[in-house]
């Protein structure tokens, strides 16, 4: 018996092929019509349905490339299921190089959502109704916020021996953060339907950065065939060593003043550890800024001004830290940036 074609906003797509569907979303204040982009792209064989977004967030693109290159690559040729991907979910904010809607909310805290409630409710009610709610499996991709920068790294709600468990193994990043689910996301919403989700984090907004987009478009690739989506691969090779976070916690700017960071992005830091001074520009007033547990810096800010309070090292603490060392060290210097043609 042949396969059912795959429907999307009123756009049935056949087995064995793929299509580009212009989702409607809104209007602008020109009466232009406002669509979200997706492309679906329905195997001839059966198997899971997996989404795959970027740019919830508007202003961080890496999303938007790591979903350009996956639907370039030859792997997805014979697909086993259907791979959904929206490169730019949030496209008021990507229009506009910002992170939120235009009445300033989060997209990303506002699923559901619902078709009577504000901006953000009704694309999320959209985005959900339309896209989200067909999938089986989500990948859902993030960068740091604005003058922050991430280490590649998978987020999810970890339980042994769940799938989502073992999508996080497969992406083949450094570090896994066991993350709590932030109440309104995508990933709180798709948790409390029984889909596994994974959220992927690396680099800075408004930023390519090749060495979060490569291992992007290489932990995806992974899972889909961790999910039996595309064929094994011929190298037969297993995803880079991974360490499971057991908490993280941001270093704070004890003061207002200008950043001298004296850490860097994946470094192994001890408790008590001075990572940054900040001070004032005469010098006259200088604070330490200091590691409040050992771990690995998984973020940190790119921005050397910094207000008192203002998040500016984010350290992931391991059970097994000199594993975790070594994963990051690893990942780092066999990284090869991704050729053109993926």
């Amino acid at each position: 018996m042949a396969r059912a074609p795959f429907e999307l906003a009123g756009v049935r797509v056949a087995p064995g092929s793929r299509a580009q569907i212009d989702v409607p979303i809104a209007k602008l204040y020109t009466h232009a019509p406002l669509h979200i982009p997706v492309e679906v792209v329905h195997g001839r064989q059966p198997g899971p349905v997996l989404l795959v977004c970027g740019a919830i967030h508007g202003d961080e693109i890496n999303g938007v490339e790591i979903v350009r290159r996956l639907l370039r690559s030859s792997a997805i040729r014979r697909l086993r299921g259907t791979l959904i991907a929206v490169p730019i979910v949030n496209v008021f904010g990507f229009v506009q190089h910002t992170r939120y809607l235009p009445d300033r909310r989060d997209l990303n805290r506002c699923f559901p959502g619902s078709e009577a409630g504000s901006l953000g409710s009704r694309v999320a009610a959209l985005f959900r109704e339309q896209i989200a709610d067909q999938a089986t499996h989500i990948i859902d991709l993030h960068t740091g916020a604005i003058h922050r920068t991430n280490l590649p790294q998978v987020r999810a709600q970890l339980q042994q021996g769940s799938e989502t468990a073992a999508m996080a193994e497969a992406f083949g990043v450094p570090v896994i953060l066991n993350a709590e689910l932030r109440e309104g996301s995508l990933r709180a919403y798709a948790q409390s339907r029984g889909v596994p989700v994974l959220t992927y984090e690396a680099g800075e907004a408004l930023r390519f950065d090749e060495w979060a987009i490569a291992p992007g478009v290489r932990g995806v690739l992974r899972v889909m065939r961790q999910l039996g989506m595309l064929a094994a691969s011929r190298r037969r090779s297993q995803p880079p060593a991974a360490e499971v976070a057991n908490g993280s916690s941001w270093a704070r700017a004890p003061i207002d003043g200008i950043l001298r960071p004296r850490t860097r992005l994946g470094a192994r830091v001890a408790k008590g550890q001075i990572l940054g001074v900040v001070a004032d520009p005469f010098g006259n007033s200088e604070d330490e800024i200091v590691a409040n547990a050992d771990g690995i810096v998984i973020g940190m800010s790119n921005l050397p001004l910094a207000n008192e309070g203002e998040a500016l090292f984010h350290v992931a603490r391991f059970d097994a830290i000199e594993e975790a060392e070594n994963a990051v060290e690893s990942f780092q210097s066999d990284y090869e940036p991704a050729p053109e043609t993926l």
